[in-house]
C-alpha cells in the first residue's frame, strides 16, 4: 500500500543523506521525496512517498524515530490529509495540437505557463493520481519533457506535525 511519511528533522547538512541511507540499507523504495525548511528555519519537513505493507511502513516508521535529527513523524496516510504535487510538462504543439491541449489544460485545472512557435509548457499541481490522468488523456507523443516535484502532503483539521 502507498503511504506519504512527512518528518520534521534538523535542518543540518547530512540529514536528507541519513534518511535515504536508511532506506537504501534496508532495499525500502522512495517513490517520491520533497523536503524543505518550515517556518522555523532549523527545521525541514521531508515528505517520503513509499510502498510496503503495514509491517514494512511501520519498520520504517520506528528507524526514522531513532535517527538523531529527526525530531517527528507523521504517516499522513493514516488519517484525512491533502496531497499535492507539481508537474511541468513540455509538448509539441503545432497549430492543428495547440486548441486541444489548451482545452485539455482547462479540464484538468492548469495553465499555460511558456509558448513557443513548436511547443507549450503546462503546469499542473494535483494529486499524483490526477497528474498521471492527464498524462495519460493526452497524446503520449507529444510529450517532450515531464518535471515532477513528488507529494507534499498536510493532515486535515487539527492534525499536525510540529514539536
Amino acid at each position: 500500500m502507498r503511504h506519504i511519511i512527512s518528518l520534521l528533522m534538523e535542518n543540518e547538512a547530512g540529514a536528507l543523506s541519513r534518511v535515504s541511507g536508511l532506506f537504501s540499507a534496508r532495499g525500502y523504495n522512495i517513490e517520491s521525496l520533497t523536503v524543505a525548511p518550515t517556518e522555523d528555519t532549523t527545521m525541514s519537513r521531508m515528505t517520503i512517498v513509499t510502498s510496503g505493507s503495514d509491517e514494512v511502513i511501520e519498520q520504517i516508521n520506528k528507524q526514522l524515530n531513532k535517527l538523531i535529527e529527526v525530531v517527528a513523524v507523521m504517516d499522513l496516510s493514516e488519517g484525512e490529509h491533502l496531497e499535492r504535487e507539481l508537474m511541468l510538462v513540455k509538448v509539441r504543439a503545432t497549430s492543428a495540437v495547440r486548441e486541444e491541449m489548451k482545452r485539455m489544460i482547462d479540464t484538468f485545472g492548469g495553465r499555460i505557463i511558456d509558448t513557443s512557435d513548436e511547443t507549450l509548457i503546462m503546469e499542473l499541481t494535483d494529486t499524483s493520481k490526477k497528474l498521471e490522468g492527464f498524462l495519460q488523456s493526452i497524446d503520449g507523443s507529444l510529450i517532450l519533457e515531464t518535471v515532477r516535484t513528488g507529494a507534499s502532503g498536510i493532515g486535515r483539521g487539527s492534525r499536525v506535525l510540529k514539536l
